[in-house]
């Protein structure tokens, strides 16, 4: 593989410089340019042959423009001087012609973020293409050596990659900074002799540093354990009882508060904690967190899409909503300030994303979680979308295992979990100590009071 990109040489800020003059030499009143440059390779293998490997190098930039309040975003692969002379003027053109929107324009100047720190996101540790397809065998490997149940798999996965951000604006701003991630996954297949059926499951652990990603036996062995024990999975009838979420599971809850507190939602009516602002919308032991600056977090980095320095956010604090997540556009909209949230693809236009978004780990064991529950169920998948942000109204499809006294007594599927978000976050009476970070969102175990679980 090619050295790791970055755009800490001089390259990238001179061409931002003479791109952003550009702009402004044709009419712009401001103008911001981002560039990403990546490299990435990812191996899949399936029963020990390599079933697919993919090497990919991007490089593209993206403008934005603004004439007054009319403003158009553009990108381009292409780096040559004609190429972005044509993105410039083509862009601008654009502008000219859309409508004007009151809201539109770039943070101020004295918004941008002033020191950017070394945030530590890099892992100059490059994996050879051999390298990747040892370890993705070990894992699928690892995984057939867990349980002779495990028949089969839809494969192992390892996965690097390495990137760079460059952000610049009219107000001057210049600021990138670098990154990296691995992968590691696998999908094993396990027959179920009483009936002939087949379970799958999997797991996988992914790190911004080559060095903390979980052993690929260690990936294996978790991923057939996971999928040997929902072999025998029985049917339960329609009932309400109290439900638990296992942290992969329980982190949907966080992504639905995502959705909801961010400002694009908010403004357009279209989310059910509209005018929750410094209420009570959940439980007190739900503390919810948004940290763009977690050491080694997936979602961390310096500054956010817009340039504005990212920060720690409570957004819940002891089950009151303390803040939303927003852009400078989304803030505008609501009449407040940024909350350094700004997201946003190389040519498109910001919106708000979430950086490390956690649910704040609480005093029990998943043990003692378990052993809380009389009779109820426990979750271990979900599937299908049946969330209507606007009611809160929530309804998916479930896979997990029936409780009773404390004990897992047998796999369940094809039920349906249903209720509504404000009185699921309100019915949290457990929260685990089990936090633990395996992407952007991360939750403990949760157990909820009461929800209808719909069988046959």
């Amino acid at each position: 593989m090619s050295n790791l990109p970055t755009t800490h040489g001089d390259r990238f800020p001179e061409l931002a410089a003479t791109v952003l003059k550009r702009a402004k030499a044709l009419g712009a009143t401001e103008a911001d340019l981002l560039v990403a440059e990546g490299d990435s390779v990812s191996v899949q293998v399936r029963m020990s042959e390599v079933d697919r490997l993919s090497k990919a190098r991007e490089k593209v930039l993206g403008i934005r423009v603004f004439f007054g309040k009319r403003s158009a975003s553009s990108s381009t692969s292409d780096f040559s001087k004609a190429s972005l002379d044509r993105l410039v003027s083509d862009t601008c053109s654009l502008a000219r012609a859309v409508v004007e929107d009151e809201t539109s324009g770039l943070p101020a100047p004295d918004h941008m973020v002033v020191d950017i720190p070394d945030m530590d996101m890099k892992d100059d540790r490059q994996l050879t293409v051999d390298e990747e397809i040892d370890l993705a065998k070990r894992t699928e490997q690892s995984a057939f050596s867990a349980d002779p149940r495990i028949t089969n798999s839809e494969g192992a996965e390892c996965s690097a990659g390495y990137g760079s951000v460059l952000l610049a604006n009219s107000h001057g701003f210049i600021g990138s900074y670098a990154s990296s991630s691995y992968s590691l996954s696998v999908s094993p297949i396990a027959l179920d002799s009483q009936n002939g059926g087949m379970q799958r499951d999997y797991w996988y652990s992914v790190k911004r540093k080559f060095h903390e990603l979980d052993s690929p036996e260690k990936v294996g062995q978790e991923a057939a354990r996971r999928t040997v024990r929902r072999l025998g999975s029985r049917a339960i009838t329609t009932q309400e009882v109290p439900v638990i979420f296992d942290p992969e599971t329980a982190k949907g809850l966080l992504g639905h508060i995502s959705s909801a507190v961010s400002g694009y939602s908010l403004y357009k009516g279209a989310s059910f904690l509209l005018g929750q602002l410094g209420k009570s919308i959940a439980s007190d032991l739900v503390t919810v967190i948004d940290d763009g600056r977690l050491a080694g977090g997936l979602g961390s980095r310096p500054f956010d899409g817009e340039g504005l320095p990212t920060r720690k956010t409570l957004v819940v604090d002891k089950g009151v909503l303390t803040s939303y997540m927003l852009d400078t556009y989304s803030g505008r909209k609501l009449g407040m300030a940024s909350t350094g949230n700004a997201s946003r693809s190389v040519g498109e236009n910001p919106t708000v994303g979430a950086t490390n978004l956690y649910l704040s780990p609480g005093s029990y064991s998943p043990e003692e979680i378990l052993k809380s529950m009389k009779r109820g169920l426990f979750v271990t998948d979900l599937i299908g979308f049946g969330v209507n942000l606007v009611t809160g109204d929530y309804s998916r499809g479930a896979v997990g295992f029936w409780v009773e006294n404390g004990e897992l007594i047998h796999p369940v599927e094809e039920v349906t979990i249903a209720g509504n978000l404000q009185q699921i976050f309100k019915d949290i009476e457990m929260v685990g100590n089990d936090l633990e970070f395996r992407g952007r969102l991360a939750s403990p175990t949760v157990k909820i009071r009461k929800m209808m679980v719909a069988g046959h």
